[in-house]
């Protein structure tokens, strides 16, 4: 017998918008036989009118499903026992902030699949929002540099910027960043500013969305390896920016000089290397952070690496900080909070470790936005419904009351599987660890 499918209001903020399932798409399994339920969420970036058109039947509570897709994680009083969900979780690097929420699905022996987890055979996400992170981020820091340097007594074409959240589509965003290209190209940036650097760390959907917009800039890339040259010659390259992109290999040197970089051997045992990028953060004006980070790796800057930018006479190069990948404590020191959409903005002073919200104070402006693709929901769900929707079908008649083993379950849905009836599958049961 088939599943139910619920889709759930987002509720976790004030500026979730997004939905798992689009009504174009809605509409297209409705018409497959699937049953779709749809809560009631007036925020919703697609209108409850749109979803019913597409045949979801409306409701103001869909706990009934026997599948149930949300976006961000589901509070503790609406799962149900023997509950099945699909949502990001947040769980499998011990994220103490939802391990109460795990516990829970523990303890009610639900099922739970991550989104983050369904890959292909070579471990590539198939569903994602990544590069609306990125689009969003750099949207959001270039206002920032915007707002800092205004406060700095600068004035530059990036105050036309508003954050990514305030435009009704990207293609707004995107238009508006093009002028301001266009003056850039024309007028220049401030003379003391030049050459003006960005920088993004990793090459990945999140850097890519990143510089998707920042590319929409006057602009020239310059490789890792010459950017000091560079930055020494021309210091009055006024019309356009510069873009430098960091792989793996740019951010980190091996322990051991007698060996070469060895990426595989980088992911398999990054306690061999240690972090190269000290040198480069005085070089950029922005750094834009797009990388898969966790505690076995080196941190990209330390609080005395990023305190030592201010050792010299005047203000730092570097002005403002766009952390997509917001590890708080995590690969950058100054990331200490993530901040919400009203508020996305901190002063980080390395000298106190203190982090004042606004844009004013000595130190980096941060923006740590931690839900990036909620600023551009339309586009951004679109994107996620299309990726999603070919697995519905195979969801919506999976026996959740049977057996692991026994499930069929194309491999990508299998391997997004965290919980089955409340128990760990061999792939995540080091987890268990994380509840003791």
């Amino acid at each position: 017998m088939a599943n139910r499918i619920g889709i759930r209001m987002e509720d976790k903020n004030e500026w979730e918008r997004r939905a798992a399932l689009i009504p174009a798409d809605v509409a297209d399994l409705t018409a497959q036989g699937i049953e779709i339920w749809v809560e009631h969420f007036a925020r919703r970036a697609f209108s409850d009118g749109s979803y019913e058109t597409a045949g979801a039947v409306l409701v103001d509570d869909a706990k009934a499903c026997g599948m149930i897709l949300g976006i961000k994680e589901i509070p503790v009083n609406y799962l149900r026992s023997g509950g099945a969900y699909m949502f990001f979780s947040h769980t499998i690097k011990g994220q103490a902030y939802n391990m109460g929420m795990l516990a829970a699905l523990v303890e009610r022996k639900c099922t739970l699949l991550d989104y983050e987890m369904v890959t292909d055979d070579d471990g590539k996400r198939l569903i994602f929002f990544g590069r609306y992170a990125g689009l969003a981020g750099m949207i959001d820091t270039l206002w920032t540099l915007g707002r800092r340097l205004e406060v700095r007594g600068v004035t530059t074409p990036f105050l036309e910027i508003q954050p990514a959240h305030l435009y009704r589509e990207l293609d707004e965003a995107k238009t508006v960043i093009t002028r301001v290209g266009e003056r850039i190209a024309a007028e220049g940036v401030p003379g003391d500013l030049a050459p003006m650097v960005v920088g993004f760390t990793g090459y990945g959907n999140v850097s890519r969305g990143a510089q998707e917009i920042f590319d929409l800039l006057p602009h020239m890339e310059v490789q890792p390896a010459e950017l000091a040259a560079f930055v020494a010659g021309n210091a009055a390259l006024r019309d356009k920016l510069v873009k430098v992109v960091y792989t793996a290999e740019d951010l980190v040197d091996r322990i051991d000089p007698s060996h070469p970089f060895d990426l595989q051997e980088y992911y398999d045992h990054p306690e061999r290397y240690r972090s190269a990028f000290e040198p480069h953060l005085r070089l950029l004006s922005v750094l834009m952070n797009c990388i898969y980070w966790d505690e076995r790796y080196p941190r990209l800057a330390d609080v005395d690496q990023l305190r030592n930018l201010s050792a010299g006479p005047g203000e730092p190069k570097l002005v403002a900080v766009g952390d997509i990948t917001c590890d708080v404590n995590g690969s950058l020191a100054c990331t200490v909070f993530d901040t919400e959409s009203g508020d996305p903005v901190y002063i980080y002073d390395p000298e106190t470790r203190r982090a004042v919200s606004g844009f004013k104070g000595p130190g980096l402006a941060v923006m740590s936005v931690g839900n990036l693709p909620c600023e551009l929901p339309r586009g951004a769900s679109s994107t996620f419904s299309n990726a999603l929707k070919p697995f519905i079908l195979t969801l919506a008649h999976v026996d959740f009351a049977g057996r692991f083993e026994n499930a069929e379950l194309p491999d990508p849905i299998r391997r997004s599987v965290i919980l089955w009836k409340g128990e760990f599958t061999p792939r995540f049961e080091y987890m268990k660890e994380f509840l003791r």
